[in-house]
């Protein structure tokens, strides 16, 4: 459908929903937007967004978030399919062609999944409830707006070393590896050990301990579980891992050393520092990588969305259903 004939369409009413001509005939498909010479239909907009809304829903979320993540699918993904629309459009007016790199990614995914050829990663596909052709135009199209993207924006994007350096410098933060530590623990459980039975136990370890028995033997005889089937054996941490109130008492320790006993709301626990891997700055050598592709993204977010709106306001884009889902 070129601008002309859309337009005139638009003019006759034909296109709110869209019709096989003026005598009568029945109604194919109702169009949502019209995007220089294609269109979005309905139902490929209630697709996309059972698709997207089926994501939503497989994310554990609170009700809260869940209904602002709602809100802003309704009403960004319309905009979203016709960015998609346009991206695919100018891949086409470029000529990309991508299928030597389909043929490589089926290959991989053959390889990956250890099928015996394309035949059962086709079988595989169509098991899933979409068409093995559906499938690789999926890919196709994804493909060719990212290789649209690439050429009309990120190949444009020049990294200065001097802005890398600069970032390095401003965030520390951002490259500093945090305390590690490595704990044992021997846990008494709080309904396992009421009140004075509580003290007893304690004594108890502590005894143990002083007599010169192993903090993993001990743990292994007189720990409740998990830590007496661990021997102890509480795991590795990064500061601020760990619950605060363990964590403080363990950021009094040097290697070797053992706390006092440390309540919780569940019980107490011995806490035995084994080792600890101070906090330290990434050299620059290090870091360099991922600073450069922490800023070649973030220019790449910024000129993307600014090509994107002046790729939409140089189109023919007409919404004829704002809210899709209204009727």
């Amino acid at each position: 459908m070129n601008k002309t004939i859309a337009a005139l369409a638009v003019l006759a009413g034909l296109l709110g929903p869209a019709a096989a001509g003026a005598r009568g005939q029945e109604v194919v498909e109702e169009i949502v937007a019209l995007v220089n010479d294609d269109i979005i239909t309905l139902s490929e907009y209630k697709e996309m967004f059972d698709l997207r809304l089926a994501d939503l829903r497989a994310q554990q979320m609170s009700a809260a978030d869940y209904d602002k993540a709602y809100a802003e699918l309704k009403k960004g993904l319309l905009d979203f399919m016709i960015s998609d629309l346009l991206l695919l459009q100018k891949a086409k007016e470029l000529g990309l062609n991508v299928q030597e790199q389909i043929k490589g990614m089926v290959q991989k995914v053959v390889q990956d999944n250890h099928f015996s050829s394309e035949a059962d990663l086709r079988r595989a596909v169509e098991q899933s409830g979409i068409s093995y052709e559906r499938w690789l135009k999926e890919y196709e199209e994804g493909m060719m707006r990212s290789g649209a993207l690439y050429t009309e924006v990120e190949r444009s994007i020049v990294l200065d070393d001097a802005e890398i350096v600069q970032y390095y410098k401003k965030n520390p933060a951002e490259f500093t590896t945090p305390t590690e530590y490595r704990i044992n623990a021997i846990y008494l459980g709080a309904e396992a050990h009421p009140g004075d039975a509580a003290e007893a136990a304690k004594a108890a370890v502590d005894a143990r301990l002083a007599g010169g028995a192993s903090f993993a033997d001990t743990a292994a005889e007189l720990s409740d579980p998990p830590m007496k089937e661990a021997r102890g054996d509480l795991g590795t941490f990064k500061a601020g891992e760990l619950d605060r109130t363990l964590e403080a008492a363990v950021e009094k320790l040097q290697p070797g050393e053992t706390s006092a006993w440390v309540g919780s709301k569940n019980g107490w626990y011995l806490l035995h520092l084994a080792g600890k891997t101070p906090s330290a700055l990434r050299p620059f050598d290090e870091a360099r990588a991922q600073v450069a592709e922490k800023l070649h993204n973030e220019k790449m977010s910024v000129k993307s969305q600014e090509y994107l709106k002046t790729l939409r306001e140089r189109s023919y884009v007409k919404i004829l259903r704002p809210d899709p889902l209204e009727k």
